[in-house]
């Protein structure tokens, strides 16, 4: 305590952020594999386990639209702690007795947990801008790709927790231990956060939701559609495809996309040193265009492969997590760079609302995708997702342009 207290304030604060952040990430990435092995275990098909985080991605968006408003108007401190509060009402909304499971009560809790998700998201992306001296955007990008890749990782331990507590606590109980465990976070963040972080100096008219800027309209329906790419195959048919075609266990599925998502948080840390952090050499639209465009034919080759050995997907799925892990922390530098100091969860919430909108449209062609056509047919539609999003980083500005 003595060492945190000698450290300046904003980096106090922003290990606060950080901590609040990780804890957070810890389960809901438990949460999901949880309720993903949990349900296709009972019989549920790909596209019915889909529908059940169709809330989770809906109130995704809107959380973004209005949670960016709602924070500036009232401090990210107080978006995070909502969003902290809401994730452990969310995880005792599961602790139900199994009959009362029924599809729509798992969706109203996904939804409350996509609101959490969300709120909790923006308020630390957000915050980084405030606590990081205006101009000195090296450290600017730095910040938030260890932010992002350790949340990341994080997330990909939760996939491994979800699994193992499923394993050897059962669905309910895991549920308990996780929710009282985020309590005790809850807790010390109300305590300890600083008050009216992010609050905009004017309030933000509600007007003032959607994005006039160019480059932030731009970035964002990048994002949608790159995110769109991943969740299509990632989020149902991967794992329901590990554990019926490669017959592999709960632990086997949660610990393999867990290390896959903990590898690919790695990437997204290492993606300053990889595309650089120098103000010569900092990533602009162009970067955005080429990472891209390199990402976009992995899928379609990993769909040829499959035609050959299952096999060769795990491979695949390996390289597609260092490419997607460059791009997406090039995007998450892109968005806090182009957003506005005063009232920046405006743009961050907007962008946050595309993302969201990708999650939700990838999520839904999962199922639906999966269970009509396949694997192969999944990675095709986010072969052409990608390809979409590479086109679209051409508008971005460069930096002759800025």
């Amino acid at each position: 305590m003595q060492a945190l207290s000698r450290l300046a304030p904003e980096i106090r604060q922003y290990l606060l952020v950080t901590g609040n952040y990780w804890a957070f990430t810890l389960t809901d990435g438990a949460l999901r594999m949880l309720v993903v092995l949990h349900f296709h275990q009972l019989g549920y098909s790909p596209l019915q386990i889909a529908a059940l985080f169709l809330f989770y991605e809906v109130f995704g968006v809107v959380t973004n639209l209005l949670g960016g408003w709602l924070g500036a108007r009232i401090g990210l401190n107080r978006t995070m702690n909502i969003g902290l509060g809401l994730q452990v009402a969310a995880l005792l909304m599961l602790t139900v007795p199994l009959a009362w499971l029924t599809v729509p009560w798992v969706m109203a809790a996904q939804a409350l947990s996509g609101i959490a998700k969300d709120l909790n998201k923006m308020s630390a992306k957000s915050s980084i801008k405030l606590l990081v001296p205006a101009g000195a955007e090296g450290r600017l990008y730095l910040w938030v790709a260890r932010l992002t890749g350790s949340k990341n990782a994080l997330k990909g331990v939760g996939f491994f927790l979800g699994g193992a507590l499923l394993a050897l606590l059962g669905f309910r109980v895991a549920l308990l231990a996780m929710a009282g465990a985020l309590l005790l976070v809850w807790l010390a963040s109300l305590a300890l956060l600083k008050k009216d972080l992010g609050k905009a100096r004017a309030k933000p008219k509600f007007r003032d939701l959607l994005s006039k800027s160019y480059a932030i309209n731009m970035l964002s329906a990048a994002r949608l559609f790159l995110f769109g790419a991943r969740d299509v195959w990632f989020v149902v048919a991967l794992p329901v495809y590990l554990a019926s075609v490669f017959g592999w266990s709960f632990w086997q599925v949660g610990g393999f996309l867990a290390l896959w998502v903990i590898g690919y948080g790695i990437v997204q840390t290492l993606a300053p040193a990889i595309t650089g952090t120098r103000s010569a050499s900092l990533p602009d639209g162009r970067t955005a265009f080429v990472w891209a465009a390199v990402l976009a034919g992995l899928p379609a080759a990993m769909a040829f492969g499959l035609e050959l050995s299952p096999w060769v997907l795990l491979g695949g799925l390996l390289l597609f997590g260092v490419l997607f892990a460059v791009n997406s922390s090039l995007h998450s530098y892109l968005i806090v760079s182009y957003a506005k100091e005063d009232g920046v969860a405006l743009d961050v919430g907007f962008y946050y609302m595309s993302n969201a909108l990708g999650r939700l449209l990838g999520t839904l062609l999962s199922g639906w995708v999966y269970q009509v056509w396949g694997l192969a047919a999944c990675l095709w539609v986010s072969a052409l997702f990608v390809l979409l999003a590479a086109l679209i980083s051409l508008g971005l500005p460069r930096h002759a342009q800025a």
